[in-house]
């Protein structure tokens, strides 16, 4: 018997968190009541990226399944392998896992590539809610047709959308178990794809729903008569012509004040590409102020140093009683009035909105950011916005 902190019944027991069993086992339990087991080890000679000891947690399997005493003992033979330099990814003794050991280890393993935090939850939770319940604990290498269909059909039509994220998640754990010996053979979820053996489905698509841009400039003068920080990033947010994310995560340190110009870096854009926005007058009247706080990012939340809310500005829109809107939707706002009132180039309007142009052969040769030319399109975007000219 290998010995522990942990017990029985503790394992049963312990509220969510990382609970260490010592020796590089913790038992993990997941708000939602889950609880699996994970080891980590640091390889013997071996180094990451950044030259330090190439140390990694690895994934052991459900405590439901694999018992305390099972994951004492795969958790020695992973430590074992790592003190001879040898790493257990590779060298671990090929025991079949379930698709669900698999999946949380690919999305341990993959939580460093996501933009957030967020967009890695939604990845594996949607395998819990709709591919554990019925092939989780199955062998990767039992996972057919049959059940792969078995996670599918029951959404297909209902929720398309949710369905063709569950089918590209599922191909990417059983790709990855094949990857690893522990399946041979074609993908099955690409047999099922392939086979158009499910109904075709002609997902809706959906837009932010947005505000007709003559009613702008009276919704901006009563959202401006509000203190809440959340007004002001609602107010920002519309003059600019950004995401909700990229407003909410600015630190003073992307504002260049002598050039008048944020800078919201490539890992915070949807397109992964760097962009440069202009700061209009009304831009800087609003967050020229806050700069005395001094806080690290420009709209601070209730938590010190922790950005506003991801919901502070949507929540303000329903106390206003704006029904009907979105925050996202000020962005085809914005866009209806450069085509509609301004007749600005289509090129300039896209580009405000960080929005690619043109083919990948265009983008290459299309090196400008046309920085001035949305800049002249953004004061005259304040300008009608705050009322300071005719509508």
């Amino acid at each position: 018997m290998i010995s522990g902190k942990l017990t029985k019944r503790s394992v049963e027991k312990l509220g969510p968190g990382r609970h260490g069993d010592g020796n590089g086992l913790y038992l993990v339990v997941d708000p939602s009541g889950a609880r699996r087991w994970i080891v980590r080890v640091t390889v013997k000679g071996q180094r990451n990226r950044q030259g330090k000891p190439l140390r990694t947690d690895f994934g052991l399997g459900g405590a439901d399944i694999v018992t305390l005493q099972e994951a004492r003992s795969r958790a020695l033979e992973y430590r074992r392998l790592a003190k001879q330099g040898l790493n257990p990814r590779y060298n671990a003794k090929k025991e079949i896992p379930t698709f669900e050991e698999i999946a949380r280890q690919v999305h341990i393993d993959r939580l460093p590539t996501w933009k957030n935090e967020k967009h890695g939850q939604q990845w594996i939770n949607t395998l819990r809610d709709y591919a554990f319940p019925k092939i989780g604990r199955l062998p990767v290498d039992g996972i057919g047709q049959p059940e792969v269909l078995a996670c599918l059909s029951p959404i297909w039509t209902e929720k398309p959308e949710t369905s063709r994220r569950l089918m590209q998640r599922m191909r990417v754990v059983l790709d990855v178990a094949k990857s690893k010996g522990f399946r041979q053979g074609e993908n099955p979820v690409n047999e099922v794809k392939n086979a158009n053996v499910l109904p075709k489905v002609k997902a809706k698509v959906r837009h932010h729903s947005a505000m007709p841009w003559q009613d702008v400039p009276a919704f901006y003068a009563d959202v401006s008569k509000r203190s809440a920080m959340a007004a002001k990033a609602l107010m920002f947010t519309c003059l600019a012509g950004a995401r909700t994310g990229e407003v909410l995560g600015m630190r003073w340190d992307e504002i260049d004040f002598d050039e008048n110009v944020w800078t919201c870096p490539a890992k915070r854009m949807k397109t992964d590409l760097e962009h440069r926005v202009p700061l209009t007058n009304e831009m800087l009247s609003i967050i020229g102020p806050l700069k005395a706080l001094n806080s690290e990012f420009v709209f601070e939340g209730q938590k010190r140093n922790r950005p506003l809310s991801n919901m502070a500005m949507l929540m303000l829109l329903r106390r206003m009683k704006i029904e009907g809107v979105t925050v996202h939707g000020f962005r085809s706002t914005f866009r209806d009035w450069a085509g509609e009132y301004a007749h600005a180039p289509r090129e300039i309007a896209e580009m405000s909105l960080s929005h690619r142009i043109g083919s990948a052969v265009e983008q290459a040769y299309a090196r400008s950011d046309l920085l001035e030319k949305r800049r002249e399109l953004l004061i005259k975007w304040s300008l009608f916005v705050s009322g300071s000219q005719g509508s």
